[in-house]
């Protein structure tokens, strides 16, 4: 278990060089010259050229990398804003608990609707719930988000009065500068943003579940276990429901990360103060550390989520782990 631990590391620690390298280049060397991207529209030739060496871009690419990487790993710092001068740590310090509410708080909702749907599915084929619950998975995977948070906003926040349309809620209270807050207004500001996220992510669990569940209750083993008179609650939760679920934490990792980067959408819907927000902002401004920060931030997360999940796998299947 010990080199399956140690690899696992080790491969995270390679993606992350890998994905900063891959990041630094795109936003510090394609761009025809960040240093007047950092100096202003208004600024001088020799404005320019201060800031060129304030910023380290005089110096050969492999230097101004591994200061990058020092910076971070060291101070845990992602340099500073362009636009402000605000640190690049305390903005997404502000920013990612907004993201990490509603992508976390979908997940939540997503798993609690798909397991037991999928799993009732996949034990009555073609019957009405499995008939309904396709038909909610081809919907759930053609319409974009976008459209089904318009569209939500519309009738349930604007016909309705239901639920706010907008608007984001501290979770703690005592938040200075806070126009609402508690967890009774943060969970009611994030209802139609937490529907809006879930849509998809159940729709697709829906269909991995079922699927999952179908092909394990038709392996050999299970077929054993019921001829030797176990019964049918104890085939499905030792057997069945054990096994299947497996593929379920896998992907579960994966969808993680990729719904940081998908939450750009739901915030832009509901006006939420996120990562995908401030990215916009900052694409807008040309605000290159704002911009390469919250990727290295999203990208150290997805490598964190995936290094638990390959560990977390290797505990319930042992047989992925090295003898």
């Amino acid at each position: 278990m010990t080199q399956f631990l140690i690899r696992r590391i080790f491969w995270a620690i390679f993606l992350f060089f890998v994905a900063t390298i891959i990041t630094y280049l795109i936003f510090w060397v394609i761009p025809a010259d960040p240093a007047k991207l950092a100096a202003g529209r208004g600024a001088t030739m020799q404005d320019v050229a201060r800031v060129r060496h304030f910023l380290h871009l005089d110096e050969p690419i492999w230097e101004q990398y591994g200061r990058f990487v020092w910076n971070l790993i060291r101070h845990g710092s992602l340099g500073r804003s362009f636009v402000n001068r605000q640190s690049v740590d305390y903005t997404i310090g502000q920013d990612a608990p907004v993201t990490a509410s509603l992508v976390f708080g979908a997940a939540v909702f997503w798993l609690s609707l798909s397991i037991p749907i999928g799993i009732l599915s996949a034990l009555r084929p073609r019957s009405v719930l499995d008939r309904v619950s396709m038909t909610f998975v081809l919907i759930g995977i053609s319409a974009h988000p976008v459209w089904i948070g318009l569209i939500l906003s519309y009738f349930v926040g604007y016909r309705l009065h239901l639920t706010p349309i907008s608007g984001y809620c501290n979770f703690f209270p005592g938040t200075a500068g806070a126009q609402c807050e508690g967890p009774v207004q943060w969970a009611y500001h994030m209802i139609l943003p937490w529907i809006t996220f879930m849509v998809l992510f159940t729709a697709l669990y829906v269909r991995l579940v079922r699927a999952n569940v179908m092909e394990t209750m038709s392996e050999d083993y299970v077929r054993t276990a019921r001829a030797k008179g176990a019964s049918q609650s104890r085939v499905m939760v030792q057997h069945v429901l054990r096994n299947s679920m497996l593929p379920v934490v896998t992907i579960l990792g994966m969808d993680l990360g990729l719904a940081l980067g998908g939450a750009i959408f739901t915030e832009g819907i509901f006006n939420l103060p996120g990562l995908g927000h401030e990215i916009i902002n900052a694409y807008n401004n040309d605000d290159l550390p704002v911009i390469t920060g919250v990727i290295v931030f999203s990208t150290i997360c997805v490598i964190t989520f995936n290094l638990i999940v390959d560990i977390a796998y290797g505990f319930l299947d042992p047989r992925i782990r090295p003898s």
